[in-house]
Order: C-alpha cells, then sequence, then structure tokens
C-alpha cells in the first residue's frame, strides 16, 4: 500500500518538495473508455485471476524464499458490485454532452441499488473467506477486511507468498497474481494488502501541534511588475520585477472569467490527510484581511475519522499537511467566496483511508466537486488499488460528482525518480488532471500573459554583477506527460495530437495529461494565511505565498463551482468530456512557454530568508526563469504542461444554458 504526498509540496519526505521555496489503470469498463482491462480474468483449477495483485518488484531476482505459514497478514477485499461493467458503461454516457443520457444523474440511494454490492454477494465472500481459515474483521458496502496467516491467505487467494527485497528492505508479496474461486461470480473487484510494502502499523489518537513556519522575505511585487529592481543584474536584456508577494482571490477571479458568479448553491469537497487544529480561526482570519467574503455559518464543514494513523513524521508527518488543507480551502473560498465547502479527512496518506475518505463523499453525495491535492507516480501505482480508486470515480461520475487531482509538483519526474513518468491518480481516464501555469496579473487585476509552470533557479554571485548559470537549475514544474498504462479515453480523441499519445512508442494512442490548468509556480503563487509554529517557540497566524499544482487543483475546482452555478445549479459531473468540447474556442487562455514572443525568455527575481522566517540568518536572492518545465512543453494548442490551457473570460459563461444567454 503506498503512501501519497500533498501536491503544495512539504518540509518532509511524504509529500511532494514544497513550492515554498518559493494515481490508476481502469479496472472495469475498458471498452467504454478503450484501456486495458486488469480486471479478472479466467485462471487455473476454476478460479478467476486479479490480475496486478503481484506487484512488479516481486521479480525472481528479488525472491528470498516463501514466508512462514505463520506470518501474519491484513488484506481488504473489494466488491465488484452487482454491474461493474455497466457502471463503467453508465459512467461515460452521463457524462458525455453528445449522449442521450448526459446529465441523467442518478441518487446516492438509485447509484447504490443498481451498481451496489447485494447483501447477498458480501454474504458470499464473506462466508468464503472464513471458510478460508481468514477471520473478517471487518464488513462494509465496498470492502470485506480479513487478517490471519499466510497459510490462510494462500488457501484463499491460490498463490503463495514469497518475501522479496525491495528498495533494500524485505516484504511479502504473492508470488504469482492472487485469484477467487469461479463459484463467486465475478463478485470480488480486487484484494488489496497481499503485499506489506510500506503498509505502516503505527496508530495515533491525537495529532501534532501547528508545523514549522516559514515567511516569504521581500521586496515584493503587488501585482506583475510592479516593482522592478534597479541594483541587480539584468536578466534577458531588461530589468526583472520582484516576485509578487502573492495573489488573492480577487486577482484570480478576473483574470479567470469569474464576473458576477460566486460558486453559490454549490459544494465542494476537499480531501487531505489529517486536520489541521487550527484551520477554522485561520480560514476566517484570511478572509477578513485579503478581502474575501465571510464565511457564513455552517458554510464550512469537516468530516472527520474517528482516529489517526501513521501520524509520526517518519511515516506521513500530520503535521505537514496542514498546510495543504489550509492552501485548499483558502483557494476554493477565494475563487468561489458562496460555494460551501466539506472537508474530508483521511486518517493517515496510506490509500486504504484516502479511498475511505472518497466513498463518504460519494456514498453521502456530500459535494457535487472534490478537489484532490495528493498523489504518486505511475510507476508506485499497482492494478489492484487503481482498482479501488476507480470504482469510486465511475460512482461518482453517475451521482454527477467531478473528481480533480494535481498532476504534479515535479515535471517529467526524471529530475526526482529516475525515470520519465506521469503521476497518479491524476493519470485515471476518470479523473480531470489539473496541470499549472506561470501567471502574470498585472495593475487593475489585468490578465497579462502565462507560461507553463517550469522554473529555473539561478543565484546571484557572490560580486553581485550576474546571475550564476543563468538559467539555472530546475526546481520543480506542472507534471504532465505520457502514461505507460491506459489508452487514449474518447474525449481526448481529435484534440491530444499523436506525437503525444505515442511518445512512449506505442502503436495505440495513450491517456496524456493533464487536462486543463491554471496558477501553480510558487515565484507567482497564492498568498496564503496558518496559524504556525515559529523557532522562538510562539505559534501565531502568519502569511506566505505558495504554489504548486495543490494550488491549481483547488482553483479549477473553484472555478468549476462558477460554472456549475452558471449552469443554474445542474452539476457539471465528471467534467472532461465537456472540457474538451470546448477546446478551440474563447473559452480558454492558449498557455505557450513564450508568451512574449519566441525566444523571449521572463525572469522574476525571488529574495529568500535563508531560514526560512527571518533575516537572522541571511537573505539569498535568485533569478527565476519561468516557463522550462523539464522535457514537458507548454505549445500552440493542447500540451503536456497545461492541457487544453486555463479558463479564460468565456470559460465560465460557456456553461450558461444557451436559452438563457
Amino acid at each position: 500500500m503506498t503512501s501519497r504526498r500533498s501536491r503544495s509540496g512539504s518540509r518532509s519526505r511524504t509529500r511532494a518538495a514544497l513550492s515554498l521555496t518559493a494515481a490508476l489503470p481502469l479496472v472495469v469498463g475498458a471498452l467504454a473508455l478503450g484501456v486495458p482491462a486488469a480486471h479478472a480474468a479466467s485462471g487455473p483449477h476454476d478460479r478467476q485471476s486479479l490480475a496486478g495483485t503481484k506487484p512488479l518488484w516481486a521479480t525472481p531476482g528479488a525472491d528470498r524464499g516463501a514466508v512462514s505459514e505463520r506470518k501474519a497478514v491484513t488484506a481488504r477485499v473489494y466488491l465488484a458490485g452487482r454491474d461493474a461493467k455497466g457502471l463503467a458503461a453508465y459512467a461515460r454516457a452521463v457524462s458525455d454532452p453528445k449522449s442521450a443520457s448526459y446529465g441523467k444523474y442518478l441518487t446516492a440511494q438509485q447509484a447504490k441499488e443498481r451498481f451496489g454490492a447485494p447483501k447477498g454477494q458480501i454474504a458470499k465472500v464473506t462466508d468464503w473467506l472464513k471458510s478460508s481459515g481468514l477471520t473478517v474483521t471487518g464488513v462494509n458496502d465496498h470492502y470485506v477486511t480479513v487478517t490471519g496467516d499466510a497459510a490462510a491467505a494462500e488457501k484463499a487467494f491460490g498463490t503463495e507468498l514469497h518475501n522479496y527485497v525491495k528498495d533494500g528492505k524485505t516484504y511479502h508479496a504473492p508470488a504469482r497474481n492472487a485469484s477467487v474461486p469461479d463459484s463467486l461470480d465475478g463478485a470480488v473487484l480486487t484484494v488489496v494488502g497481499l503485499n506489506n510494502a510500506p503498509r505502516l502499523s503505527h496508530h495515533r489518537d491525537t495529532l501534532p501541534g501547528p508545523s514549522a513556519g516559514f515567511r516569504n522575505a521581500g521586496p515584493f511585487s503587488t501585482y506583475y511588475g510592479s516593482n522592478v529592481n534597479t541594483g541587480l543584474p539584468s536578466a534577458y536584456g531588461e530589468p526583472a520585477p520582484y516576485a509578487i508577494k502573492g495573489y488573492t482571490g480577487k486577482q484570480l477571479r478576473a483574470v479567470y472569467g469569474a464576473k458576477n458568479f460566486t460558486g453559490k448553491g454549490v459544494t465542494v469537497a476537499i480531501t487531505d490527510a489529517y486536520a489541521s487544529p487550527t484551520i477554522a480561526a485561520d480560514i476566517q482570519q484570511y478572509a477578513k484581511r485579503n478581502g474575501d467574503k465571510a464565511y457564513r455559518k455552517g458554510q464550512y464543514s469537516q468530516v472527520l475519522p474517528a482516529a489517526w494513523t501513521h501520524a509520526d513524521p517518519k511515516e506521513c508527518d500530520a503535521a505537514g499537511w496542514y498546510g495543504e488543507e489550509t492552501l485548499d480551502v483558502e483557494a476554493v473560498h477565494a475563487v468561489a467566496p458562496d460555494a460551501n465547502i466539506v472537508y474530508v479527512a483521511g486518517s493517515s496518506c496510506q490509500d486504504d483511508d484516502l479511498i475511505d475518505s472518497l466513498h463518504k463523499i460519494v456514498d453521502n453525495r456530500l459535494a457535487d466537486i472534490v478537489s484532490n491535492s495528493w498523489g504518486d507516480v505511475e510507476a508506485n501505482e499497482s492494478p489492484d488499488v487503481a482498482a479501488a480508486y476507480d470504482q469510486v470515480f465511475q460512482k461518482g461520475a453517475v451521482e454527477g460528482i467531478g473528481f480533480y487531482f494535481s498532476s504534479g509538483d515535479d515535471g517529467d519526474n526524471v529530475a526526482k525518480h529516475g525515470v520519465k513518468q506521469v503521476d497518479t491518480p491524476a493519470n485515471s481516464p476518470w479523473v480531470t488532471s489539473v496541470g499549472g501555469t506561470s501567471l502574470a496579473v498585472g495593475k487593475g487585476d489585468k490578465y497579462l500573459w502565462e507560461t507553463g509552470w517550469g522554473t529555473r533557479k539561478a543565484a546571484l554571485s557572490k560580486d553581485g554583477l550576474t546571475w550564476e548559470g543563468l538559467p539555472g537549475t530546475f526546481t520543480g514544474g506542472a507534471g504532465g506527460g505520457t502514461s505507460k498504462v491506459f489508452e487514449q479515453p474518447f474525449y481526448q480523441r481529435g484534440v491530444v495530437p499523436d506525437t503525444l499519445a505515442k511518445a512512449n512508442g506505442t502503436d495505440k494512442p495513450m491517456r496524456v495529461g493533464p487536462d486543463i490548468a491554471a496558477v501553480a509556480d510558487s515565484t507567482t503563487g497564492f498568498l496564503v494565511g496558518q496559524t504556525q509554529t515559529f523557532p522562538d517557540g510562539s505559534v501565531k497566524y502568519d502569511e506566505y505565498r505558495i504554489g504548486g499544482t495543490s494550488l491549481a487543483a483547488p482553483v479549477i475546482a473553484g472555478v468549476q463551482a462558477l460554472a456549475q452555478q452558471a449552469r443554474h445549479g445542474v452539476p457539471i459531473g465528471f467534467a472532461n468530456p465537456g472540457i474538451y468540447d470546448r477546446y478551440g474556442t474563447g473559452a480558454y487562455h492558449d498557455v505557450t512557454d513564450h508568451p512574449l514572443g519566441q525566444g523571449r525568455s521572463i525572469g522574476d527575481v525571488r529574495v529568500d530568508f535563508a531560514n526560512g522566517v527571518d533575516a537572522k540568518g541571511g537573505l539569498l536572492t535568485s533569478l527565476r526563469t519561468l516557463g522550462g518545465d523539464s522535457s514537458l512543453s507548454a505549445t500552440v494548442g493542447y500540451d503536456n504542461v497545461t492541457g487544453v490551457g486555463t479558463p479564460a473570460d468565456g470559460y465560465v459563461t460557456s456553461y450558461v444554458p444557451r436559452q438563457h444567454r
């Protein structure tokens, strides 16, 4: 079971490199979106194989032999429900503007009755697991949890469990794909937990206090270009402006076409791990200080688990997620000030717990739009976990719920992970992948330009006369690229060029991300306010500029809330078919890496505290060059940094019903 990292970055190992310095195979319904099925296939001895339950790292060379028969095993057996293929088919039909079923969403109860696991299916799976010698520890409408020894697990799932070496450590995993009896009639979607890398068992009932403090230094610009340096070296033939202090809701609403829409009547859910103990006070104070509308009673709510797990800094780093939650809530409210926001916390950063938080939203129809700023690289995802995620996404789609995932903060991932790849769950054909840009908002909140987010850093030389190694080293950029797992979904056909869709050398076009984009570069980022713990021991509210596709995802979620209001409150649901239908129209800014002209580079001056909080440790001055995202490029038309582009003045109003325009 993998752990997930937040996208705004972090001060810990479990979250992506913070822009303070400054995701999944479709298992069911392969025919619906044209991707390879990884679900049960016929296997030996009248059993159905659960493809992908043997992880890729369980190779013969890493095999260290069979585990002890008494080895403890804990697993989740996910239920397929009544009609897995029908679920995928209806999820597509209800989301496609060209379908006769478009917008004919089901209620949560209707979805459960039509596609959920019936009591008989649950009982059949439970009885089989017990008969195999496993102990059933929990049962719900989505999965059955079991514990037992390796001997019982091997009997149940038709595979030996072996020890394998992975990254210098030893874990157990199936020696071949798990399988289930044919007599279960396809009742099992998949099983998760037969490998224990890196399943954590530490448990905590309380969360740590506010995370370590951070502040930006200055000078700043209040809008892009308002404060141009005069005493530092020129960059690219002219003096460079100082980085902005941090954009606010007023500026973002203006450039992304909010007009008079406020998200009234729409509910946005946000999922992250854990819950900031100061969030309620922080968001109110931020709104008051930065001109956002005050929260009305009940506008912000939380759904929290009964207990927290894996909260230690060496595991999920609970305190490190507080800033992520704060950013997500404040960004949604800044863009859609009348939208309701419900925060649904995962009890840890592990997949099991994050999936549970998504189930809560779908089962109870808690929201129309779900913003998620966390993920991992595609190579770390496995089809067993992916199956569980995609089932939730499809159930959400039939209820008119759309899921938005940040595309990642490390560009093509080569610099950080050594392999060119996309991120998950943003690569799923069932979610909207949100990429990132560097944004210039001018005087009077005027939209000036955007580049694809890809930033390089060149430090000021000791003599103060040059920028060393200009443009410098890559510090971060929007995730994107071509999936090695998913075939191209129907909504990308005719929009995504084959040069991208077949970039991995495949004959068939593949899923490419992102789908849409918004501001992400921390140099042109968002001002956020949060209670933090400072080196002198003080715990207090402060504000700082932040970025990452963790910013882009809630910004787009906020814009979608505006669009749903423009649509007279009718849910947009799974948004990708509609997003691609608008490609090539005035709905989007077509973002490129060179908005000022080919060959003209853009740089901003950044001044940062060396110790992250004050000038006692000195200042670090650098030039940040914008628009250079690893091997990815923002080009004319669809691209693998910004997708179809960013919302323009006509995006929100394009959702107004024709008879009301």
